[in-house]
């Protein structure tokens, strides 16, 4: 088929359509229901299909001869730093955040806040949140402390991810100070705070309260991917 074909297959028999897409997909277990409806009428795709986000965006590839291939490059221009992840690399420095997250306790249906700058440790957080079934949500690093409670109240997370610092161009941002803020005029903080020491400005830790990601991490063992249900809530955004 070609392109106005496939097109018009997807509006007349959306069904087919999403079934043959489907097939292109390494499921943990394959889709017997295409579009069903759930309890409250909303419509519900590939109900009783079985995957996890994080296997298909790097273990599938590193599984099919994508291992050496890049994945994720990090040019950040304001700290003149660049990284390179292929897949394989990738996969492992998910799979072992996953391992720090899974030793705080962190299973499938949590959420975990993430306020961070623009690093690979902020797509690993991501990515380690969907190996386990945890529900991730990412807070622009900077907002204000009170914007910060707001979303930590209504996300209800176990834990929160957070770096010491952003940096906007020559100017050094400190988070610590404004996620200990949000903490205390949250109802609902989180039991715990994971922090990326960055070295343009390090946090105070504060016990009890605070655990460094990279003394985590050299503890931490991999974790496996969670099959999840297809319908299984992957993040939440906030507008």
């Amino acid at each position: 088929m070609n392109y106005s074909q496939l097109y018009q297959q997807s509006i007349e028999q959306p069904e087919t359509f999403w079934k043959q897409r489907a097939q292109e997909i390494d499921w943990y277990q394959q889709p017997s229901q295409i579009l069903t409806q759930d309890e409250n009428g909303s419509d519900r795709w590939f109900a009783d299909g079985e995957l996890n986000t994080a296997y298909l965006a790097l273990d599938y590839h590193v599984n099919n001869g994508r291992a050496e291939q890049n994945a994720l490059i990090y040019d950040s221009p304001v700290t003149s730093t660049v990284e390179q992840y292929t897949y394989r690399e990738l996969r492992d420095q998910v799979a072992l955040f996953a391992g720090v997250l899974r030793e705080q306790g962190i299973e499938k249906g949590d959420r975990v806040i993430i306020y961070m700058p623009m690093v690979p440790q902020a797509v690993i957080a991501m990515l380690a949140c969907a190996r386990l079934g945890a529900i991730h949500s990412v807070v622009f690093g900077g907002f204000a402390a009170r914007e910060l409670a707001i979303r930590i109240d209504d996300a209800k997370p176990k834990l929160l991810l957070a770096a010491s610092c952003g940096i906007e161009v020559e100017k050094v941002i400190a988070y610590k100070p404004l996620v200990d803020e949000a903490l205390k005029l949250a109802k609902f903080p989180p039991q715990r705070c994971i922090i990326l020491q960055r070295p343009q400005l390090p946090a105070q830790m504060i016990d009890g309260q605070d655990l460094d990601w990279k003394t985590l991490q050299s503890a931490a063992q991999p974790a496996e991917p969670v099959a999840l249900k297809s319908t299984d809530p992957l993040y939440i955004l906030y507008e």
